[in-house]
């Protein structure tokens, strides 16, 4: 498998390049210059099949040669080794949850994937990696757990300063060693922008040697399909489902459509956004203008220029038509946001953190104009990472999983920068624990 860059100015590669790159020598993100297709007997038997087999198939032909098949065994089964169920909320509405790894949030799968093959073409490199990410607010933590005590590894999270949670932001300060935490004077938008400078800079990537874990690399992105699958693997019904996906850089929806693009039955996606509503103005005009990011209690989702929107378009060949009739978008404000997650707990005895909130409200939109389907809401994140918002809304407190009580307890540790590329490239240069 070669990826190329969405940019058209730089060489195809292989996916251990494309790793530990992160981001095209151009600028542009890497997309496969084939979306494999799976074989229709594997989805058919997908109830029979295990996890970890239906994940190394969806994964073994993006990764190619790449990663020897013993050892990609061994990193899938490591990245999914916790459950990740789907529950029946009530009548046409599923939730598949995906916080239940060691950071409560669906990029666990993602980040694990990503650092177990970089740690793995870091031993054969020999050469230190910087690994440089923006979040929003569960991508920080995430990649925190996946890349700790990584050997030869050392990771630098960009965070928005007051924009995401309490528990968001003790899970990505709190680990030390290799982990390195800059707290931002902006917000995720300007973080994301400092990172892809970096990545631009001559005499920083001479320097040192910089790779990214945020959506935009392959490694990140593409094993974000393994849930879709599973959530497949687990539907009962006699209909294809609807999918709704909480969305702020667009890759977790962008790995959906790959998944459907490799055969799996489904029948819309629906993104759903909050007041950072890009994407849906997108899909009513036809015309894409980026905006500064608007803060909301749905924080991870509060992106003004997600970047894997040019994957999705990639996907339908800029085919907007063709986009439209599989994706929709809508927007939910921070009061109704609100208003469903009192409203599903109280009814339904079913608590949604923000995000799934939002894509509860997006679901229960399309449903109402549908109903003769049934639909899946991705629930990103424990609600336990918003107890901020989420406590004084059902006026009860959330119980503290065991895998988060610890990490309460522990000190923050971050440096604090402006939204100056500057600030950041000297912190790179001066920094270096290696």
């Amino acid at each position: 498998m070669y990826y190329s860059s969405l940019q058209n100015q730089s060489p195809s590669v292989d996916f251990r390049t494309a790793t530990i790159q992160g981001q095209a020598p151009d600028g542009g993100l890497y997309f496969p210059e084939q979306i494999p297709q799976l074989p229709k007997a594997t989805i058919e038997q997908l109830p029979s099949l295990s996890r970890e087999e239906i994940a190394y198939q969806v994964i073994q032909p993006f990764v190619g040669d790449s990663i020897p098949e013993s050892k990609l065994r061994e990193i899938v089964t490591e990245t999914i080794n916790f459950p990740i169920p789907l529950k029946q909320v009530h009548d046409q509405y599923y939730s598949l949850e995906l916080f239940h790894g060691p950071t409560l949030a669906f990029k666990d799968i993602g980040a694990r994937f990503m650092s177990r093959c970089l740690g793995y073409f870091a031993q054969e490199k020999k050469e230190p990696v910087t690994v440089l990410v923006a979040t929003s607010g569960d991508t920080g933590g995430a990649v925190a757990s996946g890349f700790h005590n990584v050997e030869g590894v050392r990771v630098v999270i960009l965070y928005p300063s007051g924009k995401v949670s309490s528990v968001q932001e003790k899970q990505l300060t709190t680990f030390g060693d290799n982990i390195q935490a800059l707290e931002v004077q902006g917000n995720f938008d300007d973080c994301q922008q400092m990172v892809k400078q970096a990545f631009k800079d001559p005499e920083l990537t001479r320097a040192i040697f910089l790779t990214s874990a945020n959506s935009i690399n392959v490694a990140r992105w593409l094993p974000q399909q393994f849930y879709y699958f599973f959530a497949l693997q687990q539907w009962k019904e006699l209909k294809p489902p609807v999918i709704c996906v909480p969305s702020g850089n667009f890759g977790n929806i962008c790995a959906g459509l790959m998944a459907w693009k490799a055969g799996l039955p489904v029948a819309h996606f629906i993104a759903a956004c909050n007041a950072n509503d890009v994407v849906p103005r997108f899909l009513e005009t036809g015309a894409y203008h980026p905006q500064p990011a608007i803060p909301t209690i749905s924080n991870a989702m509060d992106v003004g220029n997600p970047s894997n929107f040019t994957r999705i378009l990639e996907i339908f060949q800029q085919n907007t038509d063709a986009l439209k009739r599989l994706l929709s978008s809508s927007r939910t404000t921070d009061e109704k946001t609100r208003d469903l997650i009192r409203s599903v707990y109280r009814q339904h005895s079913y608590l949604l953190d923000p995000h799934g909130a939002v894509a509860y409200d997006a679901l229960q939109q399309y449903l109402n104009k549908h109903p003769e389907q049934k639909g899946i809401l991705l629930e990103t994140a424990h609600p336990i990472k918003f107890l901020d918002v989420v406590e004084p809304i059902i006026e009860t407190p959330i119980p503290v999983p065991d895998s988060i009580a610890e990490t309460l307890t522990k000190t923050k540790k971050a440096y604090l920068i402006g939204k100056n590329y500057e600030e950041l490239k000297a912190y790179l240069l001066n920094s270096n624990p290696f």
